[in-house]
């Protein structure tokens, strides 16, 4: 088969969170399985661009709206990426350093559907499958399907819409229909929801197949969704949850260049040792007491804004027995909150306030605990890393969490869950740590060791999307 990825994310091109993971992974496994995958996405400029040769495949001409546009698509020469690899350069619009935050996002990711849409469709074959990842590629199908250009060519061909987080949907008014290209305005209701364009509504509707990226988000989306839980209630025929996976070759402890000392699950207790000493040493914190970190975006649905009163109230009620670190940026407030937290807790709890691709693979290495105390997770990376890394989950019990996660009240249980996304769940949590690190020893040095054999890599849901796409052929 020929599939076709098309994403604003792909790491280590450019990423800004798990879409950049999966995007990255997912093809690499699809490859590996016998399949010719492509990657299509903006050409930002960011290091892996200078870095990398590059050859020029095409050129094209197209409207955004009554504004005319020239753009390029180039290939990465080396297949460095284990998949072929496609920018698409649009002057002005694309060629920025970040990949997201603009005042023109709508138009930059647009123009950039227009272009996608428009090189297809110059192509003397068709490929078997073209996969959609989130809003930002949500008005392929329907480009696909209904614009006067492309269906002659394009519309027979499956789509398949992946829905890594609906709490972002791209919303636009209708002012800005005309950057569509011409289509039959009797097709309008595929674009429309709540009385505005709404890509990723667009995509569930349009979509031969939409997948959602783990299985208990597929149901929680179906009694919220940023309003469209209808939608997916309406469309559960066509929709299926597969599981994320992680890719084992970047996230592996054995191997992995960035950690102070590698380590498997027969050595994870000196390995982890080891890369605690590094990482408290860095920080100031002391490596005898349990240290519960959280790596992630520190936004509302992460429930970042609870972690400086429940770090707080955890060091006073467990007497300091327990040291925290944080690494994450986003919400300006959080942010201040947690770097004044710092003398006030000198010694217990310390934070990097950013992001540090090198310091998140030293921090699941030498963690005891990952906290996520997420509002809403789709699936989830860091606890499958932090399974990977003998980091015990300290997760709520929502989304892929649940689904990957078993609290270590099951026998067989190696992780801890809680229902509540508050301060008193996660400083009653801490004290289950607390516990399990200091008075249950054989039950944590056996967890550390089940949950690194646990596998979660992504040959078994690569699989499975490829199963997807033969259904549709």
């Amino acid at each position: 088969m020929e599939i076709i990825h098309v994403a604003a994310e792909c790491y280590p091109v450019a990423k800004a969170g798990g879409l950049g993971d999966v995007v990255g992974a997912l093809p690499k496994y699809q490859a590996d399985l016998g399949h010719v995958t492509k990657v299509v996405m903006p050409m930002y400029r960011t290091k892996f661009l200078y870095n990398h040769q590059w050859e020029l495949v095409h050129e094209g001409e197209q409207f955004l709206g009554s504004q005319s546009f020239h753009y390029a698509v180039i290939k990465e020469k080396t297949n460095t990426l284990g998949f072929d690899l496609y920018l698409v350069d649009i002057n002005g619009l694309l060629d920025r350093e970040k990949i997201y935050g603009y005042n023109d996002d709508t138009e930059r990711f647009m123009a950039f559907q227009i272009a996608v849409c428009d090189w297809m469709n110059k192509w003397q074959h068709k490929p078997s499958v073209v996969h959609c990842h989130d809003h930002h590629t949500g008005l392929i199908p329907f480009m696909m399907q209904h614009c006067f250009a492309f269906r002659d060519k394009l519309a027979r061909i499956p789509t398949v819409f992946t829905v890594h987080n609906a709490q972002y949907q791209g919303w636009m008014g209708w002012d800005k229909n005309h950057y569509i290209p011409y289509y039959d305005t009797w097709k309008t209701g595929l674009l429309e929801w709540d009385k505005n364009i709404n890509p990723l509504a667009s995509a569930i509707k349009c979509a031969w197949k939409v997948t959602t990226v783990s299985h208990s988000y597929l149901d929680e989306l179906k009694q919220e969704a940023n309003g469209l839980q209808h939608l997916f209630e309406y469309e559960k025929g066509k929709s299926y949850g597969i599981l994320n996976g992680i890719d084992t070759q970047v996230w592996d402890p054995h191997t992995d260049s960035m950690i102070v000392k590698n380590y498997g699950s027969e050595l994870v207790e000196k390995g982890k040792w080891k890369n605690k000493k590094e990482l408290a040493g860095q920080f100031g914190l002391d490596p005898n007491k349990p240290l519960v970190s959280f790596i992630g975006r520190l936004v509302g649905e992460k429930a970042a804004d609870l972690l400086p009163e429940a770090i707080s109230q955890s060091i006073y009620q467990h007497h300091g027995n327990v040291n925290f670190l944080v690494l994450g940026s986003g919400d300006p407030n959080v942010e201040d909150r947690l770097d004044n937290m710092k003398h006030h807790f000198s010694g217990y709890y310390n934070s990097f306030i950013g992001y540090s691709e090198q310091l998140s693979h030293l921090i699941y290495a030498g963690s005891d605990f990952l906290l996520m105390p997420s509002r809403v997770e789709p699936c989830g990376l860091n606890q499958l890393y932090a399974l990977r890394y003998g980091t015990v989950p300290m997760v709520r019990n929502v989304g892929g969490l649940r689904d990957t996660v078993t609290d270590m009240g099951d026998p067989q249980g190696f992780g801890i869950r809680f229902d509540q996304a508050s301060v008193n769940d996660i400083t009653y949590s801490v004290g289950r740590a607390i516990d399990l690190y200091n008075n249950k020893h054989e039950l944590y040095h056996w967890m550390r060791s089940h949950m690194m054999e646990i596998d979660h890599s992504w040959e078994g849901s690569a699989q499975q999307y490829i199963d997807l796409y033969i259904s549709l052929q």
